[in-house]
């Protein structure tokens, strides 16, 4: 009988669903210590989870029985997925549960910086009538600053429309089209900073959006802009936002989220008076919080007595008979659309997949999500390879698939074109059965292992580059594991692709592209 463990607070009604479901076990005990979850994990098939329980590669490697991790919630934050992947466990969040509420707690920060209402309150419940103290500013015609038009930030911006504010999006994988069925303008992020009244983010957390609002884009900002933040924290540069608030710069703020939660007592954004902060209560309603358990319920539930697929963060939904053919492409796919997405300058139009040889016989389907799960994850929350068809369809994407019949140079090949602000073209073969290999950089032919940090380096072919590249990356502590070069010899021009054992600082970058003979320098982590 398969057994699962609660390990955090969960609505009634999910742990009902599990507790009513024929064959399962269920262990409820939220609120585990850590000593006590590795104890309680060794012999679980299912786990379910909210935000508290840190699930790290030790409780992985205690879990000798465990299938699935659920989340009640969107972040995955506290899962250690690339352990989990390994060790053959499903990752399933919950993306839509608490949509609607996380939007309405952004909408309800910004009313409330809007009127004074918190400062407003305190200073009535100490005996004052401050009535000209907190004129406040009417939001109907006033402009709104989207940072990602996701699903929340679709809910967001309704919601706004409905106040009467004018909506401007900055989101690179927002169409025009796309942006036309929201009735939303498009602007790049520096016009959205010097155009907005009030700024809103609902964007993951990623490499690239982490501080993705600092110095320098309130730099740009109208002067008094209103920030708000329920998405996550270090999105909005701390230091840079309270600088901005001192300044006038920004005018006030509204934070759900902190780099450090909870944050310490004295942090300076809390006891500012033109912040205004609560205890990342996004997706804290009642109507939420039923709405993710039962959701993670099902999803444990179907997944342990029906081996069905839903919400999935690191397997496709497919058949364990096509898992056992397609995989490893499905795991090319996905490595060369991490590529793509990673060198993305910007907005992505169209995406071209193209099967040559035996792949072109198989159930394809999945090796096109992987691929789009690979160029969305960079600006999307909770992509996956249930939704990331999805979402590109929403995004108005344009993917187009195809076959050949042959491949030119291997048994079977795998050819991503992506069309944008820059069009580049990235290509794998699968090795020996189970080893994705790069193959194929724009023009540029090679054999290359996509695996960890990983620098593209773009030169012209003069002597010494390879050396200047290897002397650089030594002297600043970082080991070269592999490297592949490429010669395009009409045009004496150079790539090479070489895996690293870290991630480079932007010292160490600048300084390789810097050198003699460089054109292009980009770090990627596959």
């Amino acid at each position: 009988m398969p057994k699962v463990l609660i390990s955090d607070s969960l609505a009634e009604q999910g742990v009902a669903v599990l507790e009513q479901a024929s064959g399962i076990e269920v262990i409820n005990r939220p609120g585990c210590s850590p000593a006590e979850l590795l104890e309680l994990i060794a012999d679980a098939d299912g786990l379910a989870i909210r935000s508290n329980t840190k699930v790290t590669s030790e409780v992985i490697a205690a879990a000798k029985n465990l299938r699935i991790v659920g989340r009640a919630g969107i972040g995955v934050d506290n899962v250690d997925i690339g352990a989990a992947t390994k060790a053959g466990i499903v990752v399933a969040n919950t993306p839509e549960g608490n949509n609607i509420t996380t939007a309405e707690h952004a909408i309800a920060l910004m009313v409330s910086l809007a009127r004074h209402i918190p400062q407003a309150t305190a200073s009535m419940k100490n005996g004052k009538w401050e009535k000209k103290k907190f004129q406040g500013m009417e939001l109907y015609n006033q402009t709104l600053g989207v940072l990602g038009a996701g699903n929340i930030g679709k809910f967001v911006v309704a919601r706004a429309k409905g106040l009467g504010m004018r909506v401007i999006v900055h989101d690179p994988y927002l169409t025009q089209e796309a942006a036309a069925r929201l009735e939303v303008e498009r602007v790049e992020l520096n016009e959205m900073m010097s155009r907005a009244d009030v700024v809103t983010v609902h964007v993951p957390k990623t490499k690239e959006t982490t501080g993705i609002l600092g110095a320098a884009q309130f730099a740009k900002a109208k002067p008094g802009l209103i920030v708000i933040n329920a998405a996550r924290g270090g999105i909005v540069d701390e230091a840079a936002l309270y600088e901005a608030l001192e300044s006038g710069q920004v005018g006030a703020a509204g934070l759900d989220v902190f780099v450090e939660e909870p944050p310490a007592a004295d942090h300076p954004l809390v006891n500012h008076p033109n912040v205004i902060c609560t205890p990342h209560l996004g997706a804290s309603t009642e109507q939420a919080q039923i709405n993710v358990a039962v959701a993670v319920a099902e999803q444990i539930r179907d997944y342990l007595l029906k081996d069905e697929v839903r919400n999935s963060i690191n397997v496709p939904t497919v058949s364990p008979e096509q898992m056992a053919e397609v995989g490893p492409y499905v795991s090319l796919g996905e490595k060369l659309g991490s590529f793509q997405g990673q060198l993305a300058q910007g907005r992505v139009d169209v995406v071209e997949v193209e099967y040559s040889g035996e792949v072109a016989e198989l159930k394809v389907a999945p090796i096109t999500i992987a691929v789009l799960k690979g160029i969305l994850s960079p600006v999307r929350e909770s992509v996956n390879l249930v939704n990331a068809s999805h979402i590109a369809q929403e995004l108005g994407i344009k993917v187009i698939e195809s076959k050949v019949a042959r491949s030119k140079d291997f048994a079977s090949s795998v050819t991503v074109k992506v069309k944008g602000v820059v069009d580049r073209l990235v290509a794998g073969a699968v090795f020996h059965g189970d080893q994705p290999r790069i193959v194929r950089i724009d023009d540029f032919m090679l054999e290359a292992i996509p695996d960890g940090w990983t620098l593209l380096i773009h030169n012209h072919d003069q002597s010494g580059v390879v050396g200047n590249v290897g002397t650089l990356l030594g002297s600043s502590g970082i080991n070269i594991s592999r490297m592949q070069l490429a010669l395009h010899e009409s045009r004496g021009e150079a790539c090479m692709l070489v895996n690293i054992d870290q991630d480079p600082s932007e010292a160490v970058l600048s300084a390789l592209r810097d050198a003699e003979n460089m054109i292009a320098v980009q770090v990627l982590e596959l």
